[in-house]
């Protein structure tokens, strides 16, 4: 490092221009510096190289062998620095980059891609990953760095996460629509007790506020089927095969699925959904946009479901 020649960007953009136009004068013109100025700083330059650049004459400037080497080697250089220096200001910008995402499952099947699109329409080279799973699986994949931040329920989170709430989701369930059940505008435990549910897995935070209450009020429900995806909840209810009991963000699914909602009562359940990320690590700036986007279109997309809901008589 003591021999490595201390040269500034300047001062090679100066050596290149004056090998491209073969004149000190057209050169200083082309980077709106005085002649005498431009002459000093090729001076300093071979100086620092131990080498002369160029063969003056009157008539023109030639490069000298070694200087066409060095001219090779400071194009490079800048070229580099100018590619670097565009892709940062386009990661800080939010134009690009790569955000990866987490989210609970009912969040992934209903409100996420739609979001996601919007987001998509203002950063197309964006590149977005989505992960889905349970709660649990949520925190893990951001605690671990695995994904910048997770969409999850907020009512017990670890003090080591930074916390945005988006809102709360109500419980309701969806069943066909010539279901018993659908006669009634709200649904309790004990009118479920009969009837079979499809369900999330034990380790899914709804299944498991669902079955605490249960337990509370000694109602022994009938987890008839248990399946992993939301999309598989809505068909095999469409398909007859039992009823179920999911957050409110995925009512407007089940009535795109030809199926009814009904909000659970006694217990009224509802759970907090927000963001969360590591306090210790913050967020990139590709993925604060994309949490910008999902608070601003949240209540958007969560508004047309209760209008939905209210249309269809549930």
């Amino acid at each position: 490092m003591a021999t490595f020649p201390d040269l500034s960007s300047r001062e090679l953009q100066a050596i290149c221009t004056v090998a491209e136009y073969g004149s000190f004068v057209a050169a200083a013109l082309t980077l709106n510096i005085s002649q005498p100025a431009l002459t000093r700083t090729v001076q300093r330059v071979e100086k620092a190289l131990g080498v002369a650049l160029f063969h003056r004459s009157t008539r023109r400037v030639e490069t000298t062998a070694a200087g066409q080497e060095f001219v090779s080697l400071a194009n490079r250089v800048l070229s580099d620095l100018r590619i670097s220096f565009e892709n940062m200001r386009e990661i800080a910008d939010e134009q690009r980059g790569r955000s990866i995402v987490s989210a609970v499952m009912s969040v992934a099947y209903t409100q996420l891609p739609g979001i996601v699109a919007r987001y998509r329409e203002s950063r197309p080279r964006i590149e977005l990953h989505i992960r889905e799973g349970v709660h649990g699986t949520v925190l893990d994949d951001v605690r671990s760095g695995v994904a910048d931040m997770g969409i999850t329920y907020i009512d017990d989170v670890p003090a080591e996460f930074s916390v945005v709430s988006l809102g709360r989701e109500a419980f309701h369930v969806v069943m066909p629509r010539k279901h018993p059940l659908s006669v009634h505008a709200g649904v309790t435990l004990e009118q479920l007790a009969p009837y079979a549910l499809v369900s999330l897995p034990r380790e899914a935070q709804t299944r498991r506020l669902i079955d605490s209450h249960a337990s509370i009020a000694a109602v022994p429900l009938r987890h008839a089927v248990t399946v992993t995806q939301f999309a598989t909840v809505m068909q095999c209810v469409w398909a007859g095969v039992g009823i179920a009991i999911v957050p409110g963000g995925a009512v407007p699914a089940a009535l795109s699925a030809d199926l009814v909602a009904r909000p659970l009562t006694r217990p009224a359940l509802s759970q907090a959904i927000g963001v969360v990320y590591l306090k210790e690590r913050g967020l990139p700036p590709s993925t604060s946009g994309f949490l910008a986007q999902l608070r601003s279109d949240w209540v958007q997309t969560a508004a047309p479901a209760r209008v939905r809901r209210s249309r269809s008589g549930s």
